[in-house]
C-alpha cells in the first residue's frame, strides 16, 4: 500500500473512531445510566459522578485521536520515520496509561464511596489492561521509530 493511501485509510480510520466515541460519550453511556435508574432508582446519585468520570477519561482518548492524526500526515508526506511520529507516540503511550491509571483509581475510589460494584471492577480491569497494552505498544512503536530515524538520518549524511 502506498503511502498516500496508507495515511488516508488512517485517517478515515481516526475520523470512525472519533465519531464512535462521540456517539459513546454522548448519546449511549447517559441512555445506559437512564436505563439503569429507571431498573433501581438508587442508582440515582451514582450516574451522573460515573458519567463525569467517563467524560474526563474520553478527552485523552480524543488527544491520542489528534496525535494518531498527525502520524497520518507524516505518512502521507513520506515522513514516517521522523522524530516528530515518535515523540507522538511517546505522547500517546503517557496517555494511555495515565488514562488507565485514572480510571482504575477513580474506580477504587468510586467502590470505597459505594459508588460501584466489584462487578464494574472486573470490566474497569479490563478495559485499564486495554490501556495499559496500547500504552507498551505505543512506547515500543516509539522506540523503533527512533532508531529507523537515526537509520535514515545516518543513510542520508553518507549518500
Amino acid at each position: 500500500m502506498k503511502q498516500d493511501a496508507l495515511a488516508r485509510w488512517l485517517k478515515f480510520i481516526i475520523i470512525g473512531v472519533g465519531i464512535c466515541g462521540l456517539i459513546t460519550y454522548t448519546v449511549i453511556m447517559p441512555r445506559f445510566g437512564a436505563y439503569l435508574v429507571r431498573h433501581d432508582t438508587m442508582l440515582e446519585r451514582n450516574v451522573m459522578p460515573w458519567l463525569i468520570l467517563i467524560w474526563i477519561s474520553a478527552i485523552p482518548c480524543y488527544v491520542v485521536l489528534f496525535l494518531g492524526w498527525k502520524v497520518a500526515e507524516n505518512i502521507g508526506a513520506d515522513r514516517s520515520f521522523s522524530y516528530d511520529n515518535a515523540k507522538y507516540l511517546k505522547w500517546t503511550s503517557y496517555l494511555a496509561m495515565g488514562d488507565s491509571i485514572f480510571l482504575f483509581l477513580a474506580n477504587v475510589i468510586f467502590l470505597l464511596l459505594d459508588m460501584s460494584a466489584a462487578a464494574v471492577m472486573l470490566v474497569i480491569g479490563i478495559i485499564v489492561f486495554i490501556g495499559i497494552a496500547i500504552s507498551i505498544c505505543a512506547a515500543a512503536l516509539s522506540h523503533l521509530v527512533i532508531k529507523a530515524a537515526d537509520i535514515q538520518e545516518e543513510n542520508e549524511l553518507t549518500v
